[in-house]
């Protein structure tokens, strides 16, 4: 992979946060719902009442409510502050008064990352590998799981060549103006829609055209708003499967759940846990 973190540096990180406010304009009882079973089921429990649930990387807050919904105690916070609004606007519709706090940071924030403690489940859903270093990300997001405790994340699968052309779409999007970002938004989606029916590539043209598909995906996320994301996401790292297992088992962590995107294009999906002698 090219050098990310010196493109980091650069003023081409992709406007995660703008993103996001457009999607919570979609998010209802059902995305809610459908938010809620994809934190539940991979961490295996019934809720998370009585435990703490830290948020890196907030994103529009859907995963932070889930885990609300759930009974944890949750932390939030995120780098870009759009973001931060989004899940703010997300506290108000849907949990007002809670104790769920929301806050910015950057996970690569050492004073901030001390400043957190720890908690019962950390939560990095598609996150690290924009931060423009991911192993720095993942090695902090681990510090702040107590003993005992979850880490949850989920980090994009290393294609080789593919993953390289990718990152260039990517640089070239955050470096480019509306009509080109159009442009490589529908070409994007003809790509990766290229062995589905003619119906999937007409509807996508009509979220392009301002006529959003609102139906639920899987997690309860928006397929335009996925493609904007996946697109636009810069900085963008990858990872192998054995790659995270070995950094966080040589960190005293043990595997508890894996689904993994088979080899193609998306995002490895890890739950580990820190033993209490660890």
């Amino acid at each position: 992979m090219p050098d990310v973190r010196a493109d980091a540096r650069r003023d081409d990180r992709f406007r995660f946060g703008a993103n996001w406010r457009s999607f919570i304009e979609l998010v209802d009882d059902t995305r809610i719902a459908a938010a809620v079973h994809a934190v539940r089921d991979p961490l295996k429990v019934a809720d998370l009442t009585g435990r703490t649930f830290l948020d890196v990387g907030c994103g529009s807050g859907l995963f932070s409510l889930a885990a609300q919904r759930l009974g944890a105690r949750v932390r939030a916070f995120d780098f870009d502050p759009e973001s931060v609004a989004a899940a703010a606007e997300l506290r108000r519709r849907f949990a007002p008064g809670s104790d769920w706090d929301i806050g910015q940071g950057s996970i690569l924030d050492d004073r901030f990352v001390e400043r957190l403690g720890t908690f019962d489940v950390v939560y990095a859903w598609g996150v690290l590998h924009h931060t423009g270093d991911l192993w720095a990300a993942i090695d902090a997001t681990s510090r702040l799981v107590v003993p005992g405790g979850l880490i949850y994340i989920s980090v994009y699968n290393d294609q080789g060549p593919r993953s390289r052309m990718w990152w260039r779409v990517k640089r070239r999007y955050n470096r480019s103006g509306p009509l080109v970002r159009r442009l490589l938004l529908a070409a994007s989606a003809a790509y990766l829609a290229r062995n589905a029916p003619l119906r999937r590539l007409l509807r996508a043209a009509s979220c392009d055209a301002g006529a959003p598909d609102r139906r639920v995906r899987p997690r309860g996320m928006s397929a335009w708003h996925d493609l904007v994301d996946w697109v636009g996401g810069f900085p963008f790292d990858v990872a192998r499967p054995e790659q995270v297992f070995g950094f966080l088992r040589s960190r005293g962590f043990e595997l508890r759940h894996m689904t993994t995107c088979g080899g193609g294009l998306g995002c490895n999906e890890y739950v580990f846990e820190r033993p209490h002698d660890g």
